[in-house]
């Protein structure tokens, strides 16, 4: 027997283990709802931005004014912030802490609560140095883009729980 032929039997109790014990890959929500709006977003708020690209993507049709959605998403803070963790004796910075927040409840147009509030908390390390920042300028951009995109997925599976009454 080839040695190709061993492995793929020493592999095959591991595929249904698998397959026994119900992993699934994650799929898209299902939305109990049709409309949704985005409140109290700044106006050029980059989570906001990656939420709509996704609801773009799903069944749900984006609403501008709230009061003509069957759901709200109201954000009560979208913050983004820089930390320093680690400084030299000279006070250079050599390690910075990225921070994304976001606080939002889920609502009906007359302002009945759907879900509660909800606070979403995530933040990344990032190592600096002078000699290289205009790449780590753009490495923190990636960091951010990465983190609302999580934020926005964890969003997204969240709405598809909200049963309207």
């Amino acid at each position: 027997m080839s040695r190709l032929s061993r492995r793929g039997l020493l592999a095959l109790p591991v595929l249904t283990g698998l397959a026994a014990c119900g992993f699934e890959l994650r799929r898209d929500p299902e939305f109990a709802f049709q409309s949704l709006a985005l409140a109290g977003f700044a106006p050029e708020s980059p989570l906001a931005e990656e939420l709509r690209r996704q609801l773009r993507q799903s069944p749900l049709q984006l609403v501008q004014d709230p009061s003509k959605a069957q759901v709200v998403l109201e954000a009560l803070r979208d913050n983004r912030e820089r930390s320093v963790v680690v400084s030299t004796s000279a006070g250079q910075v050599r390690e910075w802490q990225l921070k994304l927040q976001l606080d939002y409840l889920v609502r009906t147009p007359g302002g009945e609560p759907l879900l509660p509030i909800t606070e979403l908390r995530m933040s990344r390390e990032m190592s600096y140095l002078e000699s290289q920042a205009l790449a780590k300028e753009q490495e923190e951009a990636q960091l951010y883009r990465a983190m609302q995109y999580d934020a926005a997925a964890q969003v997204m599976r969240r709405l598809g729980s909200v049963r309207l009454r």
